[in-house]
């Protein structure tokens, strides 16, 4: 049955929050749950987007920092992808998939809609691969992303809201203009590649017990289900969404593609207001929590890192700490990976954490 989610908010944002009100309803799947009836990524492609990733970039760190261990009780490692030369994970899908658009693809160029980081990977690795990127961002994005897309050569529009008014018109012009349209989930190409990052942890670091990744869209998440139980059926692979924007969340525990009515987050790397079909699909027969943190400790979190590994970590890049911080008692002396995902923090976002919260 279909239920409609309510979540009251001011219609106005605020600073770099995105609030939105909005009537929606969730769409129920068949009886079948089946969400997604195209491809999806199998281990193989994540070990050949490994063979073309290393072409471009070497692993990033796995750090095991002592303080922030003494702090959680558990061995933490910590997974750099914030030091990428993006400040962000998505770097390795987007190489990874143009890799496989071909010449005529490539000569089409490509358009996505992002928040930035994802808009990020593309304009890299369209500019590695002599291509071009037109990229959809939300009003008041990120100055630092949309600085970086420029300077990386893409052509960034600034439209609607959201990211989720970014998707419609940037599908729109991808078609009026004959270009490749890039979905930032939807895409087994680029969960292949940002499951590189798994991929690698568990090849420097196989005993791990656990690991904490970050949702938006779903692609990280997912991507480090796929290495990771492939590789490791034990592994525990647990998502981090913001209590502000729990989409994935929603749309797990309810095994429906939910469309939540707003978002109230200042994370924007997290905040997405629908549930993606092929995402979902892998989710739910895989991971093994989705768990809920608020932003106060999205921002603890950040600082926390910041103290005891000297990592900027935006608020989205900081998610995977704070879920297992809330988790420490039930992971006590084992093996646990966080994955920074994204490092691209404002100053005024990291005045803010300072100003209203303290590391743990």
């Amino acid at each position: 049955m279909a239920s409609t989610l309510e979540r009251v908010a001011s219609a106005k944002p605020s600073g770099t929050r995105f609030v939105i009100v909005e009537k929606s309803t969730a769409v129920v799947p068949d009886a079948t749950i089946k969400v997604w009836n195209g491809p999806l990524p199998t281990l193989a492609d994540v070990y050949r987007a490994r063979a073309v990733i290393r072409q471009h970039l070497p692993p990033t760190p796995l750090l095991r920092p002592e303080a922030l261990s003494e702090r959680l009780g558990c061995e933490v490692f910590v997974k750099c992808e914030n030091l990428q030369p993006t400040g962000a994970f998505k770097i390795r899908g987007g190489l990874y998939y143009m890799s496989q658009l071909g010449d005529a693809g490539l000569a089409r160029g490509v358009v996505g809609a992002s928040t930035g980081n994802h808009g990020q990977s593309l304009a890299w690795a369209a500019r590695a691969y002599n291509s071009s990127a037109t990229i959809f961002v939300p009003e008041g994005a990120n100055a630092l992303k949309v600085a970086a897309m420029r300077r990386l050569g893409a052509k960034v529009i600034h439209f609607g809201r959201d990211f989720d008014d970014c998707l419609l018109e940037s599908q729109a012009f991808a078609e009026l203009n004959d270009a490749v349209f890039v979905h930032s989930a939807n895409e087994p190409n680029l969960v292949a590649g940002v499951a590189t990052h798994t991929l690698e942890i568990l090849e420097e670091e196989p005993d791990v017990d656990a690991v904490f990744v970050a949702i938006g869209g779903g692609s990280g998440l997912c991507g480090a289900c796929l290495a990771g139980k492939g590789i490791k059926p034990d592994l525990q692979v647990i998502g981090v969404q913001s209590t502000g924007a729990p989409t994935v969340y929603e749309a797990w525990k309810s095994r429906t593609l939910v469309r939540l009515d707003s978002l109230d987050t200042f994370a924007e790397g997290i905040a997405t207001r629908e549930a993606f079909a092929m995402p979902s699909q892998m989710l739910w027969g895989t991971v093994d929590e989705i768990m809920l943190v608020s932003d106060a400790d999205l921002k603890r979190a950040m600082l926390t890192l910041m103290e005891t590994t000297r990592l900027v970590a935006e608020g989205a890049g900081a998610a995977g700490l704070a879920g297992a911080y809330a988790r420490r008692e039930m992971f006590a002396g084992k093996k646990v990976a966080v994955i920074v995902s994204g490092g691209n923090l404002t100053l005024d976002v990291l005045s803010d954490a300072i100003n209203e919260e303290c590391a743990w």
